[in-house]
C-alpha cells in the first residue's frame, strides 16, 4: 500500500506490558504513520485473550490493516483472531525476543518500521497449527517447552531475555530426561526434544533450521537425539554458535504434518507461550495469513 492512501485505517493492538520499556519507540512509530496520512486507532490489551478478540473484530470495526505492537505472544494471539477475509498484519516489535520481526527483517529503527507498515507489500505466509491453534515461527516439545512454561513473568518483565537464561539453568537441575514418539508425514521417529520450525530464527536471531522459511509450504522439524544435562548444554552452545545442524545427533526433516506423543499433558510451547499439551498434532497451512514487511 503506498503512503499517499490517506484513507487507510490502522487498528494498532498494543500490549502495554511488553512495551513498557519501549513506549517512546512506539510513539515514534505512531507519529511516523500519522505523518504519512494514515488513521491510527490504538487499542491496549488488558488481559490474555484481548489481542485475539480485537483482531477478530478488526474488519467489523472498519480496519484496513491490523498492527500488533508487542512481542511474539501478542502477535500469536492476533493471528489466532484473524479470520474470514484476513486484513494484512503489521508489527511494531516491543517484546523480549521479537523472533517474527527478525524473520521479516524489520530492524530496530522507528522510521523503518513505520515505512514497512505503511508502504510494505502484504506477503502470504504459512502458519502452523498445533491442536487447532495457530503459530507463526516455531513450536517446541521437551526442554524448551518446560523453560517457557516455568519462566517467571515478573522476572521476564524486569530483565527480558535474562529470565529465560535463569530458567534454563534451573531446568538443567530439575528437568527429567524423557523421549517422545513422533510421526513425521507418517514416518515414525523418536527424539529427546523437538522443535517444529516455520521460520529459521529461534529465540531471537539464533538459527535452528537454516532451510525454514515463512513462505515455504512445510515445516523443518529439528530432532534432538540425546537427553540429559550435558547433551542440552552441548545443543545450546551449538545453537549459540550457529553449529546446531552440523551435530551428528541432530536431525532436521521437512514435514507438512507432525504428530507427537509422550507423557499426557506435557506442555507444547509455540511462539514463546504454552499453546497446547501432548498428544499434539502440527499442520503446516500455506498462505494462512498476510504479513507486512519492508518494501
Amino acid at each position: 500500500m503506498s503512503s499517499d492512501s490517506a484513507a487507510e485505517r490502522l487498528l494498532v493492538i498494543y500490549n502495554p506490558i511488553a512495551g513498557r520499556r519501549r513506549r517512546r519507540f512506539l510513539s515514534r512509530v505512531l507519529e511516523a504513520l500519522e505523518r504519512r496520512g494514515l488513521s491510527v486507532r490504538l487499542e491496549p490489551t488488558r488481559r490474555r485473550g484481548d489481542a485475539e478478540a480485537l483482531a477478530r473484530g478488526a474488519r467489523a470495526g472498519g480496519a484496513d490493516r491490523v498492527v500488533v505492537a508487542g512481542g511474539d505472544g501478542t502477535i500469536n494471539e492476533a493471528l489466532n483472531g484473524l479470520e474470514g477475509p484476513v486484513p494484512p498484519l503489521g508489527i511494531v516489535p516491543l517484546g523480549t525476543a521479537n523472533v517474527l520481526a527478525h524473520e521479516l527483517g524489520l530492524g530496530a529503527r522507528a522510521e523503518a518500521v513505520a515505512a514497512a507498515i505503511a508502504e510494505g507489500s502484504p506477503r502470504a505466509v504459512t502458519l502452523g497449527l498445533v491442536n487447532g491453534r495457530r503459530f507463526s515461527m516455531m513450536a517446541g516439545v521437551g526442554f524448551d517447552a518446560h523453560v517457557v512454561r516455568d519462566v517467571s513473568p515478573r522476572l521476564k518483565r524486569a530483565i527480558g531475555k535474562g529470565a529465560y537464561a535463569l530458567e534454563t539453568l534451573r531446568q538443567l537441575l530439575v528437568f527429567a530426561p524423557r523421549t517422545y514418539d513422533l510421526r513425521i508425514d507418517g514416518a515414525a521417529h523418536r527424539a529427546a526434544s523437538v522443535i517444529v520450525c516455520n521460520g529459521h530464527y529461534y529465540g531471537g536471531k539464533f538459527v535452528a533450521a537454516p532451510a525454514a522459511r515463512l513462505d515455504a509450504p512445510e515445516f523443518q522439524v529439528v530432532l534432538f537425539g540425546r537427553a540429559g544435562r550435558l547433551a542440552i548444554l552441548r545443543y545450546a552452545l551449538a545453537l549459540a554458535f550457529g553449529r546446531l545442524p552440523a551435530l551428528a545427533d541432530v536431525t532436521i526433516l521437512p514435514a507438512r504434518t507432525v504428530e507427537i506423543a509422550g507423557p499426557t499433558g506435557e506442555p507444547v510451547q509455540a511462539d514463546g507461550d504454552i499453546l497446547a499439551h501432548l498428544p499434539a498434532r502440527f499442520d503446516a497451512v500455506p498462505e494462512a495469513a498476510k504479513l507486512v514487511g519492508p518494501a
